[in-house]
């Protein structure tokens, strides 16, 4: 087993050195400038005799941003019909049989058009890097799956088009490109991010200044911690320090669960280390009792998990405290995120003193305990 892991060891090692490198250019909003800098940098990079390429870029019709594109080598768009109309879609495979040293691809968080190889084009991305080809990438800090509540209760909007926080993770560097509330007001009134007609649409929903501050302090706090990661990653383990390893406690309901997998997602990030999402099948949600419903959104909630690097746990039991119980001796974990319970009349004793075992099982294992609405 010892020499299987040392040979596995020395294969990803390997295949790490042939990846290209990955560059993230953050951002807390649209109009702080991510596009125009990733832009600036392929000149630079093409001044200094590199072969970079633009794979896909967005402009927004912004002047200053168009003037930067002009003297870079494009490669085509891939184009095709999609409800009847002609759609551009970055070439993924042109991109590869060229096989610049660096590509620029703009919009990372971008769902492709049906029939891609790809769904999303952060897997585009994550294809292009294991060719060996490094990558320039641009994202906005509400497009991060781990932050997706927190985005939704700042600006009262859900963000439909997500990466998960693994990507991040993946990246060789992380540049938050910061601006203050008013200089990107100004930017936004003075027409460089939106026409005309949208600029009082914008300032009346995402660009409300308590909105940029709130997004500021993510993105500014997401960006840290990953310069946080990097240095903790490099410097040994303090054996006398509890490990930390965090369970998420799911059941079949639409909402709460994926609260429940994004906090415990953010805490194994912010510890750098591994959660668990765990689902207890009773008697009541057996396969042939289940309703369709459920069913579907448990199987969400499960590629919300794998997304977020979650190890997925399936019991069938016929008690939930039991079974929550015997995985966090199993897993040796120290902290349990689950959903507020919902007593009702009729199972209120019940379902008490179940909680009740719960808790005070938890206490006597030392494990802490997060409740969320």
């Amino acid at each position: 087993m010892d020499r299987e892991q040392s040979v596995q060891h020395f294969l990803d090692l390997l295949k790490k050195s042939r990846r290209g490198n990955f560059k993230i250019y953050i951002g807390m909003i649209a109009g702080v400038g991510k596009t125009y800098r990733m832009l600036q940098e392929a000149h630079e990079l093409l001044r200094s005799g590199i072969d970079v390429q633009v794979g896909y870029v967005e402009t927004h019709g912004r002047v200053e941003t168009e003037a930067l594109v002009e003297g870079l080598p494009l490669i085509p768009r891939r184009r095709s019909f999609y409800k009847g109309k002609e759609v551009e879609e970055m070439d993924l495979q042109a991109i590869l049989n060229i096989h610049p040293e660096v590509v620029i691809v703009d919009e990372l968080a971008h769902t492709n058009i049906e029939g891609s190889k790809n769904e999303k084009r952060w897997q585009d991305v994550t294809d292009i890097l294991e060719a060996g080809i490094s990558v320039i990438t641009a994202v906005n800090i509400q497009h991060l799956e781990g932050l997706n509540e927190d985005v939704q209760d700042i600006t009262g909007i859900e963000i439909k088009e997500r990466i998960p926080d693994s990507v991040l993770e993946q990246a060789d560097e992380v540049v938050n490109i910061d601006l203050t509330a008013d200089e990107l007001v100004k930017r936004l009134t003075a027409g460089k991010i939106y026409k005309p007609e949208k600029i009082q649409t914008a300032l009346n929903n995402f660009f409300k200044s308590e909105n940029i501050l709130q997004l500021r302090e993510l993105a500014l706090k997401e960006v840290a911690l990953r310069v946080e990661k990097k240095v903790e990653s490099a410097v040994p383990v303090n054996t006398g320090v509890r490990h930390e390893k965090f369970l998420a406690c799911i059941s079949s309901h639409e909402k709460t669960p994926r609260k429940v997998i994004r906090k415990a997602a953010r805490l194994a990030t912010r510890y750098n280390t591994k959660f668990f999402v765990l689902y207890v099948q009773t008697p009541r949600e057996s396969i042939d009792r289940i309703p369709l419903a459920n069913q579907r959104y448990l199987s969400n909630h499960f590629k919300l998990a794998a997304e977020l690097g979650g190890e997925i746990i399936q019991v069938q039991s016929r008690s939930i405290p039991d079974s929550i119980i015997e995985v966090c001796r199993e897993k040796q974990i120290s902290t349990v995120c689950i959903g507020k319970p919902a007593f009702t009349l009729v199972s209120v004793f019940r379902a008490c003193f179940q909680y009740r075992k719960l808790l005070n099982s938890l206490s006597q294992m030392n494990i802490d305990l997060i409740i969320l609405a």
